[in-house]
């Protein structure tokens, strides 16, 4: 089982619509997603709860998680959100960036672009390592 860690800084955005499509739609038997931050927010944003229960994703009982050792044991992968210096770093690890907004405080309109670019970069990464349904 391949395991992928999607973080950013507060883990209340654009890391948990990144795991939650990355889960919908990966083969189960292949490769899973977790999502964590180096400084964990209180909740997810209510703006990305709106925008991911469009499409179908509930992230209401979603809870922001630190990025652990423990976390990190076993994964395979970690893509980090564009957070730039803050971004976490794990040894060992596959690194990805993806410079992504954080859709924070955004209009409805900028949230909904930015759910629209973490699909499209998960549907790739699927593709890519072939670990889609």
């Amino acid at each position: 089982m391949n395991t992928v860690i999607f973080a950013c800084v507060h883990n209340a955005g654009r890391s948990q619509m990144a795991a939650a499509f990355f889960n919908a739609l990966s083969d189960p038997t292949k490769a899973r997603a977790v999502s964590a931050g180096t400084q964990p927010g209180a909740r997810v944003h209510p703006e990305v709860q709106a925008a991911m229960a469009e499409v179908g994703i509930d992230l209401s009982g979603a809870k922001p998680q630190r990025l652990t050792d423990e976390l990190a044991q076993g994964a395979q992968w970690l893509i980090t959100m564009g957070c730039g210096d803050a971004c976490p770093y794990v040894p060992g690890l596959k690194r990805g960036d993806w410079p992504l907004e954080d859709p924070k405080g955004k209009s409805v309109e900028r949230v909904r672009e930015i759910r629209d670019d973490v699909r499209a970069r998960v549907v790739e990464l699927l593709a890519t390592e072939q670990w889609g349904r």
